[in-house]
């Protein structure tokens, strides 16, 4: 049988209302969200639920608060991998980039849920607490761009997603003359939904009381094989400084995915609040592989459909 690749996407693909279809017509989702917002209450003392789907906050609302960003996305993705594994739709590799590194940690069985959670939440806070203002900018060209413009000046290399397609990252100061040089240049960019220069030095001071907390969880081997997209490297434990290391270090997701498709060309099944990572995938895989790609979930909506369609084909995709 074909292999299944669950994909996790991190901070940038957020936005508020995301997944409000499932909450309010999907039981088992709800219900998850509900218990693992019930412990956000505890550990934090606010509630993602209450944010995400206050009807006063639509998808066109800025959604860049960290203490509630950071745990939602971690909810989300946990909650639906929960519900697709429930019907029967089982991964055999997890991939996480950046902040959805926790979740594939999760359904890999590295980590349990509640104790991922209450990383997040720590991560959060320790980048509040000591975080540099930043940005990431999302630049529709080639990588030689970073050298060509000199961006390497101001920011650094944060992702690499797809041919023609990086994240950089810079202090929130120098955030407004890296979108400059780009456009004077007329290469197309997108300043990203996050307030923090993610996958850079400007997010170091938070490392210290972040590594603090780590020894208080518990990991284990996991059930199944993480695709780590920092290591671009299939693990079957969690290293001692993961957690940090995947929001620190650059994300190399078009390598990472090189590596799976010279392995096994999977099924790949997006669980992010944006389908990101279907829609990256879908730019640098052939056409012949596209439809070995699938998400759930849209800012445009359909979440419902996108499902129901993914259940019912999927005993058929699975024995192909």
């Amino acid at each position: 049988m074909t292999p299944t690749v669950f994909l996790f996407s991190g901070q940038g693909s957020q936005h508020f209302q995301m997944a409000r279809a499932l909450f309010d017509h999907d039981a088992g989702f709800r219900a998850e969200m509900r218990r693992l917002d019930a412990r956000l209450v505890e550990l934090a003392g606010v509630s993602a639920i209450a944010a995400l789907y206050d009807d006063a906050n639509d998808r066109s609302v800025a959604f860049d608060a960290l203490e509630l960003t950071h745990p939602a996305i971690f909810m989300v993705e946990c909650a639906l991998a929960r519900t697709l594994m429930d019907a029967g739709v089982r991964p055999d590799l997890c991939l996480g980039t950046s902040l959805g590194s926790f979740a594939a940690a999760v359904i890999a069985g590295c980590l349990d849920v509640e104790q991922a959670l209450a990383a997040v939440v720590q991560q959060a806070a320790a980048l509040e607490a000591c975080g540099e203002a930043g940005a990431m900018i999302a630049v529709l060209d080639e990588l030689a761009v970073f050298e060509r413009q000199r961006l390497h000046d101001v920011a650094e290399l944060a992702a690499v997603n797809f041919p023609n397609h990086f994240v950089v990252s810079a202090p929130l100061a120098a955030a407004a003359g890296v979108e400059a040089r780009l456009k004077a240049a007329r290469i197309a960019f997108q300043r990203l939904p996050v307030g923090y220069a993610f996958h850079s030095r400007w997010i170091d001071a938070a490392q210290a009381p972040f590594a603090a907390f780590l020894p208080s969880l518990r990991t284990r081997a996991g059930d199944l094989p993480l695709v780590c997209c920092d290591r671009v490297a299939v693990l079957d434990a969690l290293p001692p400084d993961f957690l940090w290391q995947v929001v620190r270090r650059p994300i190399r997701f078009a390598a990472s995915v090189d590596l799976l498709e010279r392995q096994s060309a999977p099924h790949y099944v997006d669980l992010g609040p944006s389908g990101t990572l279907a829609t990256f995938l879908r730019h640098q895989l052939p056409a012949a592989r596209r439809p070995a790609v699938r998400s759930v979930l849209s800012p445009f909506g359909d979440d419902r459909a996108r499902l129901a369609a993914l259940l019912a084909e999927w005993p058929r995709r699975r024995q192909a």
